[in-house]
């Protein structure tokens, strides 16, 4: 008698011991998470006075730069060679990297050496992205909540994280190595994931298919297009004017990318772009808005509101993944209107020399993006996952292009350091309602496109492969047939088969319409199998 399939990935039914394997990768979301988006701020402008007068200074800042173009390439191209080569192995590729990055920064004498530290730390901070996000992706339930709760708070205090190490610091290559001991920890970390990954059972991880691949090399296109136009602001002395249209231009051609696809994935997509283009480029400006010098609670003012909006970050995304199933429809424009009503507090309580106001608008902004980014990913497979994060990494610097221009148009024409800083204000006001605005529209745009036919629904879980054929069925022309899996609960024995199993239909090919990819009927009469009757109480279907 035929045995029915195991819904169950094979991988997991040899794991061993999951719970240290589920242990080691949550310790390695918490910590490298926020150490791969650190590489994005360039902080270089903070320490320019301890710069050596024979280095150019205009050229180091264009290199310090390099760091985000390259996160943006990398991502979309680690979720390719995710075919290829596992996720515990290029985990801790992307940590060596960044390890890497800390040692060679010490030596750090000309501009194209920071420029190579550079891109070594972007390259190895978007493999981290990538395949921390993919191996949690099977694994238990809160550890793909945990990564979204951590990944939202590390965009929201990227520059804080970034400023932090560069306080009373007497020499200016502290800022091509902000964290070398954090480094260390995370890459000890990795290093021994990977050794568990290989003794308790190499659980496959969730990769691309080939329709998903040819997405991810297509986003790569415009990441490269937006990197160069942004590497070519810096260098050519552009206006306002043309770093805000660019930045429009960048932003439109990312909406454009979020909707092809399956209508279940663009609602992912969507979100991604907004979180990409507002979270971080928001909170770095509040956070240079809230220094010290400029009358506000200075950095160490800023940790309780920082801490508490990374806490009910965390909360809120374990809790929609653990209480919810298929509510990104609803659940992710809800959180993105909690983002909006974040900026329109950072209108009315920003600046303030109390940090403590500030909970208010981090706290909306970060839970906001844990609801959404949590409900939009539970509609989607890995790949359309890795998918829209190579999209939301290029909306980061979509986002900091178009507050840049921003501030540009706002400074053009200061001639005191009170004009200065209440420009600084000004422009971060503007900022926070342009880029309300802009969350409305992709909520808008999602809620539309969302409910046109893609081009096929994308299951949450990878579809199980289909076995060869059984006894009883011909093999000379196995492409005659269809296996249609078991019913729901078949998967609750053990592989070896239990008596009694349950036979699996077999479908002649004409009879496939009948059926979908997951063997439930869809309209239509049934077909009986083949050598079946009726009367046959032994079938079932």
């Amino acid at each position: 008698m035929a045995v029915p399939p195991s819904t169950r990935p094979p991988h997991q039914a040899r794991l061993r011991h999951p719970w240290l394997l589920d242990t080691l990768l949550g310790l390695l979301v918490v910590a490298s998470l926020p150490l791969a988006v650190v590489a994005i701020p360039n902080t270089l402008s903070v320490v320019a006075g301890l710069l050596p007068p024979g280095l150019d200074h205009a050229g180091l800042m264009r290199t310090h730069g390099l760091a985000l173009p390259a996160l943006m390439l990398a991502v979309p191209l680690a979720g390719v060679a995710l075919r290829r080569v596992p996720a515990a192995h290029l985990l801790v590729g992307g940590l060596a990297l960044v390890a890497l990055s800390d040692a060679a920064g010490g030596y750090a004498d000309t501009e194209l050496v920071v420029g190579a530290v550079r891109v070594l730390r972007g390259v190895g901070a978007g493999l981290v992205l990538t395949t921390t996000l993919a191996a949690v992706w099977d694994r238990v339930p809160v550890l793909r909540a945990l990564w979204v709760g951590v990944f939202g708070l590390s965009l929201l205090a990227a520059q804080a994280f970034a400023l932090w190490p560069l306080d009373e610091v007497s020499s200016w290559r502290v800022t091509l190595q902000p964290y070398p001991m954090v480094t260390g920890v995370a890459l000890g970390l990795a290093a021994v994931h990977l050794v568990a990954w290989m003794l308790l059972g190499r659980p496959e991880t969730p990769a691309p298919d080939p329709r998903e691949r040819g997405r991810l090399l297509l986003a790569a296109v415009p990441a490269a297009a937006i990197a160069v136009a942004a590497i070519s602001t810096a260098s050519e002395g552009w206006r306002a004017v043309p770093v805000i249209l660019l930045a429009v231009v960048a932003v439109l051609g990312l909406l454009a990318l979020a909707s092809i696809g399956a209508a279940r994935g663009r609602t992912m997509a969507y979100t991604m772009v907004a979180v990409g283009v507002v979270l971080l480029p928001s909170a770095a400006q509040v956070t240079l808005v809230e220094m010290g010098g400029l009358g506000g609670p200075g950095l160490r003012g800023l940790w309780v509101p920082y801490t508490v909006a990374g806490v009910l970050a965390v909360g809120a995304s374990v809790a929609v993944r653990l209480l919810t199933r298929a509510a990104g429809r609803w659940l992710a424009p809800l959180g993105l209107l909690a983002m909006v009503a974040g900026l329109c507090s950072v209108r009315l309580v920003v600046p303030s020399a109390d940090g403590m106001v500030l909970t208010v608008p981090f706290s909306l902004l970060a839970v906001g993006a844990a609801v959404a980014l949590t409900a939009a990913l539970q509609e989607v497979g890995a790949g359309a996952a890795v998918f829209g994060l190579s999209l939301g990494c290029t909306g980061v610097l979509a986002g900091f292009l178009l507050g840049t221009g921003v501030q540009m148009a706002m400074l053009d024409g200061v001639r005191s350091a009170q004009e200065l800083v209440d420009s600084f204000v000004e422009a971060l006001h503007w900022w926070a309602l342009i880029g309300g605005f802009l969350v409305v529209v992709i909520i808008v745009l999602a809620s539309v496109m969302a409910r046109r036919s893609g081009t096929g629904a994308e299951p949450e879980e990878p579809v199980p492969s289909v076995e060869p054929p059984c006894a009883g069925i011909p093999t000379a022309a196995p492409a005659d047939v269809l296996l249609v899996p078991a019913p729901d609960g078949a998967d609750d024995e053990e592989e070896e088969g239990p008596t009694g199993a349950i036979p699996r239909v077999v479908l002649p090919v004409a009879a496939r319409g009948a059926f979908d990819k997951g063997g439930v009927a869809s309209e239509g009469p049934a077909v009986p199998p083949q050598g079946h009757s009726p009367e046959d109480d032994g079938a079932s279907s």
